[in-house]
């Protein structure tokens, strides 16, 4: 026979999976919807609660989104962190992140079309991860394999458009190569031109065509 001691720890339990249950309906309503098309009824109706209880662990729509968006920030401070150290590497590494994760790039959509844009939820959290990659690659240019004349900042945002830009926009990338981002053969070429595009970045053409120069020359 259980005693009271043995049954206290599932109503936390029970808690902890209620609240899980509304984040993951939240995220599925928010992507497909943005905050302003987003419906507390549906995400409830998704978690299978009642409004009621969904305000209880919330507060309100905007606290929800809140903290859906601040969980997938985590997330990707993590893929940030752990990104490959090579440019050539980096490149089909965030493509690939994008393509994972579509709901990621939706929510940023969302954001973008609902937010003011001077004011980006978590600004401070986001400028610190961001802040952590442009000194990488700071590093990338000490060590000759990034081109020093490049700003870091704006090659980080040039980078992130290259890698990501199919996966927020597919039909456009499907009208510009014939292919669906899903496509395995788009992957292949789209990591072809990345790869490629990261060796035009390190200088290596420019550099090449420099000694060729100056052999002609000599």
């Amino acid at each position: 026979m259980s005693t009271s001691a043995d049954r206290q720890p599932k109503p936390r339990r029970d808690s902890e999976r209620t609240r899980r249950r509304i984040l993951a309906a939240a995220l599925e309503e928010f992507a497909a919807k943005g905050f302003a098309g987003a419906r507390v009824a549906g995400i409830a109706g998704r978690a299978r609660v009642n409004k009621r209880m969904l305000y209880a662990y919330f507060g309100s729509k905007q606290d929800l989104f809140l903290e859906v968006l601040r969980r997938k920030l985590f997330e990707h401070a993590d893929v940030l962190a752990d990104s490959p150290e090579t440019l050539a590497e980096l490149l089909p590494f965030w493509a690939d992140t994008a393509q994972h994760d579509p709901k990621w790039v939706r929510l940023l959509k969302w954001e973008a079309l609902g937010q003011d844009a001077s004011r980006p939820l978590g600004e401070g959290e986001r400028r610190a991860q961001y802040a952590a990659v442009t000194e990488r690659l700071r590093g990338l240019q000490d060590d000759g394999c990034l081109d020093r004349d490049l700003d870091p900042g704006q090659a980080l945002l040039g980078l992130i458009a290259l890698a990501t830009f199919p996966h927020a926009f597919p039909q456009l990338a499907r009208l510009m190569t014939g292919l669906e981002v899903g496509d395995a053969r788009f992957r292949d070429a789209h990591h072809t031109f990345l790869r490629q595009v990261a060796a035009h970045l390190q200088g290596a053409d420019s550099d090449a065509r420099r000694a060729d120069s100056a052999v002609r020359a000599g």
